[in-house]
């Protein structure tokens, strides 16, 4: 059984997709009361935490939000719900959850199916500096 941390909300992130690490990095930003904890889906981490929740990779590939012990979200579900934590302005995002989650995420799927022809991609996941390493599972 995995051991998850403590009181922490995991998002598992495309490692090797620019437009995701730099979304990543935003939220660390963002993240003033260190709610969120990052691994790659790439990483035996994530690879452990998809097997855990039975989730179907070809389904999908770029953002889950995982609650443990509480729920997983996919999609424009997890983006909304991860940038409805910081507060200000962000709380908007919370109000999208009313669109149904099929518009939301056809717009969400146009992005993540071009994010790497719009945005690039690395040749390997993302390797924290020192400062960002205790944010990440792996």
């Amino acid at each position: 059984m995995i051991e998850f941390p403590e009181n922490k909300k995991i998002i598992l992130f495309d490692g090797v997709c620019n437009l995701c690490n730099q979304t990543v990095l935003r939220i660390i930003k963002l993240d003033k009361k260190d709610t969120f904890r990052f691994t790659s889906l790439q990483s035996e981490t994530g690879k452990e935490i998809i097997d855990y929740l039975k989730i179907d990779t070809t389904k999908v590939d770029s953002i889950i939000l995982f609650e443990p012990n509480q729920a997983y979200y996919l999609k424009s579900t997890a983006a909304l719900k991860i940038f409805g934590n910081f507060g200000g302005i962000w709380e908007v995002s919370k109000f999208l959850l009313f669109f149904p989650s099929f518009i939301r995420d056809f717009v969400y799927d146009i992005i993540a199916k071009n994010r790497y022809k719009w945005f690039g991609k690395k040749n390997q996941c993302m390797i924290p500096t020192p400062e960002l390493l205790s944010k990440f599972l792996d």
